[in-house]
């Protein structure tokens, strides 16, 4: 091959791949945008049924299995699709208790606006930088696996104290503060990932996109009800 047929091939890889980098990040959002609707029906649905804290805990914990030994054994069939609604709509469900707790609250519907927007312009900021910049944070990888294992047992930890009535909100709230900023790396880590090529499976990066989202909302109401005095 001469050098000017490398030089046409090399554009047209280039090309190819700018497409399909553009068709992943174009089916990741519509499917983000998609799957956040649903979870807000299913939250509106959970809100008006007044479900116990128990159905909350059971669909988080269903949530998560799904997440860990089903949607990675579909991310590449149309069966993932069907997993990723089952994911998030079980998420979705499971926050009716949460927000009814936090709308009962003096200033309840306050807090839950602050924390939709903070949540909408953290991520639509994080991501806006990383499209338009488009520099890699790969190198954020494992110190967010890290992070979040690390805060993911300070979680699980506190929430075994209250069970034998040892209250920790202190713990609670610095666990929360490290989830908001473990869930931006986590923006910016996806996002660029999907620009840059790293992530080709639309269904593996809405999931991803979808918890960080799910996870710095929930983490914003712990500490917006905080700051208010309420919680």
């Amino acid at each position: 091959m001469n050098p000017y047929q490398q030089s046409v091939a090399t554009t047209r890889g280039g090309a190819q791949l700018a497409a399909d980098t553009n068709k992943v990040l174009r089916n990741t959002y519509a499917l983000l945008a998609m799957t956040l609707l649903f979870s807000a029906v299913t939250a509106g649905v959970s809100m008006a049924l007044n479900v116990s804290p128990v159905v909350s805990l059971l669909c988080s914990v269903g949530a998560l299995a799904l997440l860990w030994f089903v949607v990675p054994r579909t991310a590449d069939s149309a069966a993932g699709l069907g997993v990723v609604f089952a994911v998030t709509g079980l998420l979705g469900f499971g926050l009716g208790p949460i927000l009814n707790h936090y709308l009962g609250m003096a200033n309840g519907p306050q807090i839950v606006m602050m924390a939709m927007g903070g949540t909408g312009a953290i991520f639509l900021g994080l991501s806006a930088y990383v499209l338009t910049t488009r520099k890699d944070f790969n190198f954020l990888g494992g110190f967010l696996f890290a992070g979040i294992m690390v805060a993911f047992l300070g979680a699980i930890a506190v929430m075994v104290a209250a069970l034998f009535g040892v209250a920790l909100p202190g713990v609670a709230l610095a666990i929360s503060a490290m989830f908001v900023l473990l869930m931006c790396g986590m923006i910016l880590f996806e996002t660029s990932r999907i620009i840059n090529g790293g992530e080709t499976n639309y269904i593996l990066a809405t999931v991803s996109l979808y918890v960080s989202i799910y996870n710095l909302f929930t983490s914003l109401l712990h500490l917006l009800g905080a700051a208010s005095g309420d919680d």
